[in-house]
């Protein structure tokens, strides 16, 4: 980490007006691929065309007056970037922590993801992913100051040093913005050297969040909250079935309403255009629309897990084998099989969707919550009829995000611009609770049909798997990523578990069926629904092999060699923390989980009890290895957040379809978890010194199968199927 860092292709550039204002040209960086044609105006790699670059182009500027403002390449959605990222800079510069102001880069090529090539935030990845860019902003910014001193004390640069804020020779000192001026007229480096991991005094240290302030005194700008003069609100009525559309609309009576302005319809719907929210509201209660439902007007919930139970029996395309695994199972004294099954879930975040547009003359400008701001650049110009560069999007704080501001589809803010468009006015278009919940992008259903045989010691000799489920790339602009029929993020963490590592013979299959529903990343991906059915097929074959379910884990994360190990100093460090073999109140179960994703390894052991089939968890102990780590205090929170948001959708989360419709609409039958449901959450963190790994999705893949396991333990009843039922 402390390696001479090339920076001669660089872009710095010099700010007028009394301060240093440090840039630089992503390097050149693996791309996502980018249908060509989805958006045929992109380059011959397919990447989305790059907009000029704004000028000034800054991640870091020093001001005179000492400030250190910081841009975030990434989207602050509550993940705490807008903390840990600063932190990267502030460590290498040695600044006023104090002195640290943090804002949202704008859209430009400059912020490309340092790995996909697009400014995007997803995927557990803004901190690695800016583990090294955001240092090299602050050594850098740190040698020029040092420079500038150096020449004006007049004395050797080596013999300054830099203490917060400060550079100081001897008896002699300045402060950065005293040197701002000077530093912005030298040469930048041609190379920077970072700090030794011992050497740090900030990174690694519990620091508080910077957002929280404004947070809890209501000054933080969210999506939902711009307002400007003339901004109208607009409503959407879309389809009661996905795939609608509309026959054809009488508006008389909504345009009758007070406030009022436009109603007009557009690619997914009809649009209210009004003062202000009620008067939308009521004008879109008021319009009269005929819709042709379309092919999904059928769809039902029960039928198509009856679909999916038919097909799981059947071979699918293979993700992953080695040895014969149907072969050995065909000829194996008993076979355990069981059925695990997740139903399709809402992204719930607090903060409904939202986007505000305002189209000018060979201009538009977004504001919006959004966690894609390239292809939204792309997908706005070409609604607009403009040019990307001519696009502008303003990133505000995401009250949540969990995958659904990360749409390739650009839904709701190309239908945002649509309205704008058609409208020939400002709006901000608001989806409520209800639009959100029942407006698309899902976490796909999916069902597993695991099979496994044991040798005579207990060990695993043959194991056999099958997935069916939607791929989330499918028909979007990453669908180039899917080989061979396999959608990676279906079967991640089942394919590549360290658990069959050792494990002779292992297939594992996948089928994708298309119902029509529209699906997308939700928090930790295809893990969520891997992680449970593996987690409890484990713990059942460990039962199975009258093995304690931590031993059983252990001998097969040992057999895993190198692949394993990580796993298995998570358990380790989770059953300590927990008292695995103390015992529990009378009718108290134990459960525990382990599981890899994001590059970040973590084992979660919950305490629960079962009275009147209402399942209580009373305690999760959880260790996380996510290798080097910039701030504690944002690992313990998000860990906290990813067991709420798995428990939540553990004990009563599901989207189901009547006649086409969702069912579900608004918290009162899509319920996240109450305080009275919440557990006490220890977490644990165990230094493993690796490359960084992610933490905002980790925690939430275990907490389910981690409960499952408990209530065995608790009541003797296996549950395969989430939400947690009995007698279902």
């Amino acid at each position: 980490m402390n390696a001479p860092v090339d920076l001669s292709r660089r872009r710095f550039i010099v700010a007028a007006g009394g301060g240093l204002v440090i840039a630089f040209v992503v390097p050149l960086a693996s791309r996502f691929a980018i249908a060509q044609e989805q958006h045929p105006e992109s380059g011959p790699q397919g990447a989305p065309p790059a907009p000029p670059l704004p000028q000034p182009n800054a991640f870091l500027t020093i001001g005179s007056d000492d400030s250190v403002r910081v841009l975030l390449a990434h989207s602050e959605m509550g993940q705490g970037i807008w903390t840990a990222l600063p932190m990267l800079v502030a460590e290498e510069l040695g600044c006023d922590w104090s002195k640290v102001v943090v804002a949202h880069a704008p859209a430009a090529p400059a912020y490309a993801h340092t790995a996909f090539g697009i400014q995007a935030t997803g995927g557990s990845t803004s901190v690695w992913s800016e583990f090294d860019r955001y240092r090299q902003v602050g050594a850098l910014a740190r040698e020029m100051l040092v420079a500038a001193a150096a020449a004006e004390f007049g004395v050797d640069a080596a013999q300054c040093r830099v203490v917060d804020g400060k550079v100081v020779a001897g008896r002699k000192s300045a402060r950065f913005g005293e040197l701002a001026d000077a530093a912005a007229k030298l040469p930048p480096p041609s190379e920077v050297k970072l700090k030794e991991r011992k050497d740090w005094r900030l990174l690694g240290k519990p620091t508080r969040r910077l957002d929280a302030r404004a947070k809890v005194d209501g000054s933080a700008v969210f999506g939902i909250d711009v307002q400007f003069e003339g901004l109208k609100v607009a409503l959407v009525a879309r389809s009661p079935v996905f795939g609608g559309k509309v026959k054809s609309f009488d508006a008389t009576a909504a345009r009758a309403v007070k406030g009022v302005r436009a109603v007009v319809e557009v690619p997914s719907g009809v649009a209210v255009v009004a003062d202000h929210f009620w008067a939308a509201r009521a004008g879109r209660d008021a319009l009269a629309i005929e819709w042709d439902l379309g092919p999904q007007a059928t769809l039902d919930s029960a039928q198509l897990k009856a679909d999916y139970v038919a097909r799981a029996a059947t071979p699918g395309a293979v993700a992953a084998q080695a040895g014969d695994a149907p072969a050995k199972l065909a000829g194996a004294r008993s076979v355990l099989e069981a059925q695990y099954d997740v139903p399709f879930l809402a992204h719930a975040a607090m903060e409904p969707l939202n986007c505000t547009v305002r189209l000018g003359e060979g201009t538009c400008e977004i504001w919006t919550g959004t966690q894609f701001q390239t292809l939204d650049q792309v997908a706005v110009a070409k609604v607009a009829g403009l040019e990307p560069a001519q696009v502008t999007i303003h990133t505000p704080f995401l009250g949540g995000g969990f995958g659904r501001r990360a749409n390739p589809a650009n839904d709701f803010v190309i239908e945002a611009v649509h309205v704008a468009k058609a409208a020939g006015l400002p709006v901000k278009v608001l989806w409520t609770r209800e639009d959100d919940t029942r407006g698309g992008y899902y976490r796909p259903a999916f069902v597993h049909r695991l099979r496994a045989s044991l040798d005579g010691d207990g060990s695993i000799d043959a194991f056999a798997a099958t997935a069916v489920g939607q791929s989330i790339l499918a028909g979007t602009a990453f669908a180039a990523m899917i080989k061979d029929g396999i959608d990676s993020a279906s079967v991640e963490g089942m394919a590549d578990s360290p658990y069959l590592a050792g494990v002779p013979h292992r297939r594992i299959e996948l089928h994708t069926p298309s119902p029509g529903v529209p699906v997308l990343w939700w928090r930790s991906v295809g893990h969520t629904q891997n992680a449970f059915a593996m987690e409890g097929f484990i713990d059942e074959l460990a039962h199975a092999a009258k093995q304690d379910p931590v031993a059983f884990r252990r001998r097969l994360l040992k057999a895993a060699g190198t692949k394993g190990k990580r796993n298995l100093d998570v358990l380790d460090r989770a059953v300590e923390a927990f008292g695995w073999k103390q015992p529990l109140p009378d009718g108290h179960g134990k459960g525990i989980a382990v599981h890899e994703s994001f590059g970040s390894h973590v084992a979660q052991v919950a305490e629960v009890s079962v009275s009147g089939g209402r399942v209580r968890v009373h305690r999760v102990v959880c260790a996380i290895d996510c290798g080097v780590f910039v701030n504690p205090l944002t690992i313990e929170a998000q860990v906290q957040g990813a067991i709420v948001y798995g428990l939540s959708a553990a004990l009563s989360g599901q989207i189901t379809f009547r006649d086409g419709r969702v069912v579900q609409s608004n918290f009162h039958d899509y319920p996240t978890l109450r305080i009275d449901q919440m557990p006490k959450v220890e977490v644990h963190i165990v230094d493993s010194g690796e490359k960084p790994g992610g933490v905002g999705e980790p925690g939430t893949p275990p907490i389910a199968p981690a409960v499952a396991n408990a209530i065995f333990d608790a009541t003797g009843q296996r549950l395969r199927s989430l939400p947690f039922r009995f007698g279902a």
